[in-house]
């Protein structure tokens, strides 16, 4: 007995890294819960003052773009808790067809698909914000602007007059996030942890409902 529980306990040792990915991804996951409550909240808010004021006759022009910025992030947000939570979309014409052994290992090679389209987008996001180089002409967004063609720190939205970076911000923080979900779940598909209990979002069993 005693030689099974240190056994146990060296599994858990050497897999202790897979762990702490899915104590990130659980992290993640519920400041995008909470987010996506406030942004759903302030969407409904800012469609009810729109109504209110354009009925009052005296509409505020700047509302219709907040609200659109704030469905996109919701947009970015939810998608990235949806790839957790195992809510994306699934063809299972492959796997229906194959043993369970093998349609685990196609479900793993998907998710590392997966995983591996958040690396690029991570990979880009990098190339597109290019922290380094705005950093070598002093956060001068003119000066870095004239010599590397890069206008996104320079251009400020229509109405609300905020810089494009700061709205545009949520797609490098998907790609963080979606990368760090997409890897709990590869850890989970390819039986390096067992599936980790998801609270907050009460789904049911949402990948067999979805797929």
């Amino acid at each position: 007995m005693p030689s099974s529980r240190n056994a146990t306990g060296k599994e858990t040792s050497r897999h202790g890294w897979a762990r702490w990915i899915q104590l990130a991804s659980s992290a993640i996951l519920r400041i995008e819960r909470v987010a996506l409550m406030m942004l759903m909240g302030s969407i409904t808010l800012l469609i009810l003052l729109n109504v209110a004021t354009r009925y009052t006759g005296v509409p505020i022009y700047w509302v219709d773009e907040a609200a659109v910025y704030l469905v996109v992030w919701l947009s970015f947000i939810g998608a990235s808790a949806m790839t957790r939570l195992r809510l994306d979309f699934a063809v299972t014409l492959l796997t229906d067809s194959l043993g369970e052994r093998a349609a685990r290992r196609v479900k793993a090679v998907a998710t590392a698909c997966v995983f591996a389209f958040g690396c690029a987008m991570v990979a880009m996001c990098w190339l597109w914000l290019d922290p380094v180089g705005i950093a070598s002409h002093g956060f001068d967004a003119k000066a870095y602007a004239a010599e590397s063609f890069n206008f996104l720190y320079t251009e400020h939205t229509q109405t609300l007059n905020w810089p494009t970076w700061v709205v545009q911000l949520v797609i490098p923080l998907f790609s963080l996030s979606f990368t760090v979900h997409a890897l709990a779940n590869l850890i989970e598909d390819m039986g390096f942890a067992p599936r980790a209990a998801i609270a907050g979002f009460d789904l049911g069993n949402a990948e067999e409902t979805v797929n």
